[in-house]
C-alpha cells in the first residue's frame, strides 16, 4: 500500500489506533495532518510521523465544533493542498452506568464527539474530496454499533449512529469518484479499552481484561496496529471498489455470538 504523493488526515491522532495509523500513513509515503484535541499528544504523535521519516503536522481541534472542523480542513488544505484520506476517528468512552444513573452532560459530550465529530467532519472534507474527484473516508464506528452493550448508553447510541451516516454518505458521493467505508474495532489494546476495564471492575480491571480476551476465539485483544492496517486498506487502490460497509475487527467475536463487551461487575 503505497500513499506517497497523498495526504492523509486523522482525527484523534493523538493515541491508539488514530496515532497508530498516522504511523502507518506515514510510512507508507502520505503526509499526515495529525488533529487532536490534547495538544501535547498531537504534536507528540506529528513528532513520531517525522522521526520515523515521513512529513506531519498537527492540528489542534475540538471535533464537535464546527469552526475547528473547518479549521482543521483549511489547515490541511494550507498545508498540502489536498485530502485523499480521511480516517474520520475521534472518539470518547463516556462513563459506564445504566441508562437510570446516565449522567446528562456525559451522554451530550459522547454524542458530540463520537457522532456529531463525525458528521462535521464528512460534512467539510467530502467537498474538497468531491472537487478533486477522488477520496476516502473511514469512519470509526466499533462493533457496539452492532450489538448493545451494558451500561454504555451514549456510547452505543453514537456508534450505530455512526454505522447509519456512513450508509447515508457512501450513497451520496459514490459516483463522484470518493468512498465512504467504516471500522467496527471489538476491544483493543488501548488506553480507551483500560478505562472501560477499571470502571467495570475498578478492584481488578485485569480481571475484565482476562474475561474479555478469554471470550474471544483468537483469545487476545487487537493491536491498535491491525486496526490501523485495515485503515489504510480502505483507503488504499486495493478497495477500489468497496464502498458503504463496515469492517468487523473483533477476533472472531460477533461471528461466535460473542457480546460486545463483557457484564459490569459489581464490587
Amino acid at each position: 500500500m503505497d500513499f506517497s504523493g497523498k495526504v492523509a488526515l486523522v482525527t484523534g491522532g493523538g493515541g491508539g489506533i488514530g496515532l497508530a495509523t498516522c504511523l502507518g500513513f506515514g510510512r507508507a509515503g502520505a503526509r499526515v495532518v495529525v488533529v487532536d484535541h490534547d495538544a501535547a499528544l498531537g504534536q507528540d504523535a506529528a513528532d513520531q510521523v517525522k522521526a520515523a521519516g515521513g512529513a506531519a503536522i498537527f492540528v489542534r481541534a475540538d471535533v464537535s465544533k464546527s469552526a475547528e472542523v473547518q479549521a482543521y480542513v483549511k489547515a490541511a488544505l494550507d498545508a498540502y493542498g489536498r485530502i485523499d484520506c480521511f480516517f474520520n476517528n475521534a472518539g470518547i468512552e463516556g462513563r459506564v452506568a445504566p441508562i437510570t444513573e446516565y449522567d446528562e452532560e456525559i451522554w451530550h459530550a459522547v454524542i458530540a464527539v463520537n457522532l456529531t465529530g463525525v458528521f462535521l467532519g464528512l460534512k467539510y472534507v467530502l467537498p474538497t474530496m468531491l472537487k478533486q474527484g477522488s477520496g476516502a473516508v473511514v469512519n470509526t464506528a466499533s462493533t457496539a454499533a452492532l450489538f448493545g452493550a451494558p451500561g454504555m448508553a451514549a456510547y452505543v447510541a453514537a456508534k450505530h449512529g455512526v454505522a447509519g451516516i456512513t450508509k447515508v454518505a457512501s450513497s451520496d458521493v459514490a459516483r463522484y469518484g470518493v468512498r465512504v467505508n467504516a471500522i467496527c474495532p471489538g476491544p483493543v489494546e488501548t488506553r480507551m479499552m483500560r478505562s472501560l476495564e477499571a470502571q467495570r471492575n475498578p478492584a481488578d480491571p485485569e480481571a475484565v481484561h482476562a474475561a474479555n480476551a478469554a471470550g474471544m476465539p483468537t483469545g487476545r485483544y487487537s493491536s491498535a496496529e491491525e486496526v490501523a492496517n485495515t485503515v489504510l486498506y480502505l483507503c488504499s487502490e486495493l478497495s477500489a471498489n468497496i464502498t458503504g460497509t463496515q469492517l468487523v475487527i473483533d477476533s472472531g467475536r460477533s461471528a461466535s455470538g460473542g457480546a460486545a463487551i463483557a457484564p459490569r461487575r459489581n464490587v
